[in-house]
């Protein structure tokens, strides 16, 4: 029995005698990269992490203790560490969250997955036991330095500082490349650590928090920087963060074990805030991870855990590429064109475009309200900017989107990757919101392609509005076949005719209209239909905010209107097109077809849409029924 098999808790690995972490490291990490390469996950960032999440559960007491993840991708050590070892259906419908899942473990706290929020909740919790009187727990929160350009970072920085005899403490994960081990203890180490190039790392890594940092980071750098003491004990992180008000322990190598217990032991003796400092290696122990420059296998796919290859081939083009190749050509077209992004350069498929323009785009950190703000400064002074994000995340940057950009009518163009359902990432990533919170920010103009053609399309009717912002929207998948229109009405595409009826004038009982990607749904539910004995015509708006003109006067032609949406059924597209009809004097009964609104567990794309009818089959069965009488409700 492996020395991983013997831990089923914390407790076990407490009683672990001290010569016997490094192999149950070594353990750990065969572990990861035979069963990520199985099932597709965060493979690098859990790699550099194994002997700090030891330390961490060694140290402390967890679930009494809270021990937070910022993010939550990097928690794969502690979800074997507390007792989930079958990692067999990891990322899959029934398997184990690729994140901390309150459902899966009391160990497990924060799941929202999105950066930088956890000083926030760390902050709130040591609130919570201080005014409870629970003096027998700590609250640790471990957050990357890359979560630390995130403004609600900083902003929970100065709350927690400002209580000094409040316990708090604060572990950042510094895996920005790669960090040579050193032995011996703690004070030993420190010593080697700065007495070595790597020291002065440490010292610019301060800097350049601090001048990447909102708000607060320009005026204590400034401070530091005029500050009468030397060049080292200016810029030092120890510095940096006892100038906020918290006590600063490190740079500590964040692979060795003795080093870090030491560190957190230490923090936790201390009634006040601590920070600690430890320096880790992405990907560390796998070389195909150390030798990938890009990303150290971030995130991977199925792939061969010898060679670290994928092990299957692409399944075609995606929505993002069509995306980063047409960004090209119009930067080549329109050197007005820029580019913002959010830490999110090659996910998001800007890597080209930052390669042939580096000049013309700029990757603020996670800072999603900071590039929603900085594009309409750009926009004012004549530049035409293209922010790209997830979806998910355009939530945290909606009141910038609303005040800054639409209320002073800004040319700033909106890209959201992985609208709609993206499935095995959980819930928190599903983009499936804006089309319902866009709704209201006046003047707003959104998109939804259909097909590659229609997304290149959109996107350059896009930058060519010159009075309001605008939004292109699309899922994560690849791209499916061209879906030509035989005919447009007003701004609508027709995609199918009913039988016997011109494209130009189409006719039948049932008018589906068609939101981006949703078409091909749409064509199969017309087709079962057809099948039935029921004509249905098919339209896709393009863009669907604001409604067309034209959809009113073509919908009062028939019996029924679907509409068919990947966005939860509130307040959506089929909410703004029922609007218009009733605006219009257009009485025809009215279904939409959507998400339910609740939050969606984990599984595959497919799997999620079919559980919410979005298939030519639960939507030509919910025609038919509504036809027949048989349901009730939008």
């Amino acid at each position: 029995m492996s020395l991983l098999e013997h831990i089923r808790g914390p407790h076990d690995l407490r009683a672990l005698p001290e010569d016997r972490l490094v192999p149950l490291a070594e353990e750990i990490r065969a572990f990861l990269v035979h069963a990520v390469s199985r099932t597709g996950g965060h493979l690098g960032p859990n790699l550099g992490v194994v002997e700090l999440t030891i330390a961490l559960h060694r140290v402390f007491e967890s679930p009494v203790d809270r021990v937070l993840w910022d993010t939550g991708h990097q928690s794969y050590v502690h979800k074997l560490l507390t007792g989930r070892q079958d990692f067999s259906g990891l990322r899959s419908r029934g398997g184990l969250s690729g994140y901390p899942s309150r459902a899966e473990s009391a160990h497990d706290v924060i799941e929202n997955s999105h950066a930088s929020t956890v000083l926030g909740w760390a902050d709130g919790l040591a609130k919570a036991d201080e005014l409870l009187g629970r003096t027998d727990r700590h609250v640790v929160a471990v957050i990357g330095d890359g979560a630390l350009t995130g403004g609600m970072a900083w902003e929970a920085l100065n709350n927690i500082a400002a209580a000094r005899d409040r316990p708090l403490i604060i572990v950042v994960n510094d895996n920005e490349r790669s960090y040579a081990p050193t032995i011996g203890g703690l004070a030993d180490h420190l010593a080697a650590l700065r007495a070595t190039d790597g020291y002065e790392r440490v010292l610019a890594w301060g800097r350049d928090v601090l001048r990447r940092t909102p708000v607060v980071g320009g005026p204590l750098y400034g401070s530091l920087h005029g500050a009468k003491k030397g060049f080292k004990d200016a810029f030092a992180p120890q510095g940096l963060f006892e100038d906020l008000g918290l006590k600063y322990l490190g740079p500590v190598d964040g692979h060795d074990i003795a080093a870090v217990e030491s560190a957190l032991r230490r923090a936790k003796q201390f009634h006040g805030p601590v920070l600690v400092h430890c320096i880790t290696d992405k990907g560390r122990g796998y070389r195909p991870a150390l030798e990938d420059e890009a990303d150290r296998f971030h995130a991977v796919g199925a792939m061969d855990p010898v060679t670290g290859e994928p092990l299957l081939p692409p399944g075609g083009q995606s929505w993002t590429s069509v995306f980063g190749d047409e960004m090209v050509r119009i930067g080549d077209e329109r050197p007005d064109v820029v580019a913002v992004t959010a830490a999110m350069l090659q996910p998001v498929g800007l890597g080209g475009f930052a390669e042939k323009f580096p000049d013309r785009v700029w990757d603020v950190g996670i800072a999603e309200q900071h590039a929603a703000v900085s594009a309409a400064g750009l926009a004012t002074a004549g530049l035409h900017p293209v922010v790209a994000v997830y979806a998910t995340f355009l939530n945290r940057a909606f009141d910038q989107l609303l005040m800054d950009v639409a209320l002073h009518r800004c040319p700033v163009t909106f890209v959201l990757d992985r609208a709609g359902v993206t499935g095995t990432d959980g819930p928190s990533h599903n983009g499936m919101w804006d089309l319902s919170v866009l709704q209201v920010v006046p003047g707003l103009r959104i998109a939804a392609p259909r097909d590659a053609d229609q997304l290149r399309a959109q996107l350059r009717e896009a930058v060519a509005v010159g009075d309001g912002p605008t939004v292109v929207r699309f899922p994560k998948d690849t791209v499916g076949e061209p879906l030509p229109a035989a005919a447009r009405i007003g701004g609508l595409d027709v995609l199918r005719a009913g039988r016997g009826s011109d494209a130009s004038a189409p006719a039948g009982e049932v008018l589906i209209v068609a939101v981006g990607v949703m078409a091909g749904v749409a064509l199969g539910a017309a087709g079962l239909l057809a099948e039935r004995g029921v004509e249905a015509t098919v339209v896709d708006p393009r863009w669907v905010k604001p409604v067309d003109p034209a959809l009113p006067a073509l919908a009062a032609e028939y019996r029924l209107v679907a509409v068919v949406e990947d966005n939860v059924r509130s307040a959506g597209v089929g909410a703004a097109v029922a609007q218009a009809l009733r605006d219009a004097g257009v009485d025809q009964p009215i279904r939409t077809f959507g998400l339910p609104e609740r939050f969606l567990d984990q599984a595959r794309r497919a799997e999620l849409l079919a559980d919410a009818g979005l298939t030519p089959e639960g939507v030509a069965g919910r025609i038919g029924a509504a036809l027949a009488g048989k349901e009730n409700g939008t």
